[in-house]
């Protein structure tokens, strides 16, 4: 199976342009902890709710700063095309939650998340998954 099976295509972005604020009140409206920014369909970085707080509130940045400032530069990625159970193993490894999905044209297509994975995937994706992530609360 491939992550295109289980990705998410519906992604919200937000512009590297974007404010701390408008991060924030888009995440508390749908009710998400994450965004990839992106400029057109290139994704550029990504921001998480605890960025919000750690690189921008306990820093002393406004509201109104750039997203920019505070996210994700480093960004790591899957294809569409590539297989759940590398994928699977490259969560665990990294202990995220979740991935962009980028064609090979390197254009964002979507998310693929932890919850893709235990809901629309073979049980072993979620359980590798799900185990590398949560070494992270031990």
């Amino acid at each position: 199976m491939l992550v295109r099976d289980i990705m998410t295509r519906d992604v919200r972005l937000l512009a590297p342009h974007s404010t701390l604020r408008e991060a924030a009140r888009q995440m508390r409206d749908d009710n998400i902890g994450s965004l990839p920014v992106a400029e057109g369909d290139r994704l550029v970085g990504y921001v998480t709710d605890r960025d919000l707080v750690v690189r921008g509130l306990a820093e002393g940045f406004s509201g109104d700063t750039y997203i920019h400032d505070v996210m994700t530069d480093r960004v790591l990625y899957c294809f569409e095309d590539d297989d759940i159970e590398d994928v699977a193993l490259n969560i665990a490894h990294n202990q995220v939650r979740r991935l962009p999905v980028l064609s090979r044209e390197k254009r964002l297509v979507g998310i693929v998340a932890l919850g893709d994975l235990a809901t629309k995937a073979p049980d072993l994706s979620a359980e590798e998954a799900l185990e590398g992530v949560s070494k992270l609360t031990r």
